[in-house]
């Protein structure tokens, strides 16, 4: 009966994950496929509940149904993106980060999960632009500015190291003082008590 009413399905498999019943969420996504095959929302929120159960390969094969049809949002893209990175295929997780950035480009953290699978792939130069791009759209998130530090200093380049810990230093001290510690880099870094 609730096969036949989508927006039944839908509300339990909601009102499930809400209370923290992930098998009977998943329960209920996978009954509003059988009423629309295909249905990204309910494939993506299969992605994440299987991410959420420690299956990695469930949630890929999730996420992978629901670009597979076209007309994928940029965050379900980006959630491939970031599970593929997690099980270490890297070559991939770009792929899907650049199909996330070509949907939306302002979102920040395809930037930088790219940048990092390129880093993991020893492509420091080509992560440096993808790094800034995220520091220009979220320029008060630390992880971008960290990353950045790390990249340069790998590279030499200990001006630019010295240049991204005092411009984190003004809004995340610690982080910046954690950097001066990890880089050997020292600018004078104080952190407030």
């Amino acid at each position: 009966m609730a096969a036949s009413r989508p927006w039944l399905s839908r509300q339990m498999a909601v009102w499930a994950a809400f209370f923290g019943r992930r098998e009977m969420a998943e329960h209920w996504w996978w009954r509003l496929l059988a009423a629309r095959p295909g249905d990204v929302h309910a494939l993506a929120s299969i992605g994440h509940l299987r991410a959420e159960a420690g299956d990695p390969a469930g949630a890929i094969a999730a996420f992978e149904q629901a670009v597979a049809g076209g007309g994928a949002p940029a965050s379900v893209w980006f959630n491939l993106g970031f599970m593929r990175q997690e099980a270490g295929d890297h070559e991939r997780a770009i792929e899907a980060f650049d199909r996330a950035i070509a949907g939306d480009e302002r979102l920040d953290r395809a930037w930088y999960g790219k940048a990092l699978s390129l880093i993991k792939l020893g492509q420091i130069e080509e992560a440096i632009p993808l790094l800034k791009k995220n520091t220009e759209l979220q320029p008060m998130s630390p992880f971008g500015w960290y990353q950045l530090a790390h990249a340069y200093h790998r590279l030499g380049q200990t001006e630019r190291v010295e240049n991204t810990i005092r411009k984190l230093a003004g809004f995340e001290p610690k982080v910046a003082k954690q950097l001066e510690r990890e880089t050997g880099v020292n600018v004078g870094v104080e952190v407030p008590f």
